[in-house]
């Protein structure tokens, strides 16, 4: 038996400041994302977020039901909406799937 659940989504960004902005410029924009991040994990939209020890880089995790709905998420983002998407040098989407459904799937393809 398969989960229901939606299909979650692993997001890689690595953020790195350009040189036409200042450092108070580009740790407000990363402020600004961080409190919008913040709220939507509250409100259950994002299931969880980090941010990668020693690296300018932020892992989330999220649900949506499709490609569209992933689109429309990250673009009520500040990076996007105030045009700074610049900053994120490397963009990485990993579709995850439940792990019940693969161990599922295993005990068919472990029959040979």
């Amino acid at each position: 038996m398969t989960s229901h659940r939606g299909e979650g989504i692993m997001l890689k960004s690595h953020i790195a400041k350009p040189e036409a902005l200042s450092n108070k410029e580009f740790y407000s924009v990363w402020r600004q994302e961080s409190e919008a991040a913040l709220a939507a994990v509250e409100a259950g939209a994002i299931k969880g977020i980090w941010k990668v020890a020693g690296q300018p880089e932020v892992i989330t995790i999220i649900d949506v039901p499709g490609a569209d709905d992933l689109d429309h998420a990250m673009q009520q983002f500040p990076i996007w909406k105030l045009g700074f998407s610049h900053i994120v040098a490397d963009f990485q989407i990993i579709p995850l799937r439940p792990y019940e459904n693969w161990a599922e799937d295993l005990k068919e393809l472990s029959k040979g």
